[in-house]
């Protein structure tokens, strides 16, 4: 799938959660939406021989490199974004789930990304 089509699937699933009772919902949105966002940056590095070798990295490791490449802000973001995304992704019997409100928001965010990505490719 593409990053697209995984924040697609991650929108659709927060719009209409599994069945009552069923509380890995979260998780899944969660989850689909860091895979869309790491997909996202991975091809960014790939699109371009001068850094392509980024690819390689951890993702923090691109995330600290982020900021050279797009805007500082938008760069923040993204790395914010997925440290939360990689908590939420985990079950803690001691937290709560994210909200509906952070999972759209987090969603935004990497539909930005991707839409920034794509005009600088």
């Amino acid at each position: 799938m593409t990053p697209a089509e995984l924040l697609d699937a991650a929108r659709d699933l927060l719009a209409r959660p599994a069945g009552e009772g069923v509380g890995g919902w979260p998780s899944a949105v969660a989850l689909l939406t860091r895979q869309a966002l790491e997909q996202a940056i991975d091809g960014f590095w790939r699109a371009t021989p001068t850094r392509s070798g980024l690819a390689d990295c951890t993702t923090r490791t691109q995330l600290i490199c982020l900021p050279t490449y797009l805007e500082a802000g938008l760069a923040r973001e993204i790395s914010y974004a997925w440290a939360a995304l990689s908590t939420a992704c985990h079950y803690h019997p001691y937290q709560l789930a994210p909200t509906a409100a952070q999972l759209s928001g987090w969603i935004n965010k990497v539909g930005e990304l991707i839409t920034t990505i794509n005009e600088v490719n």
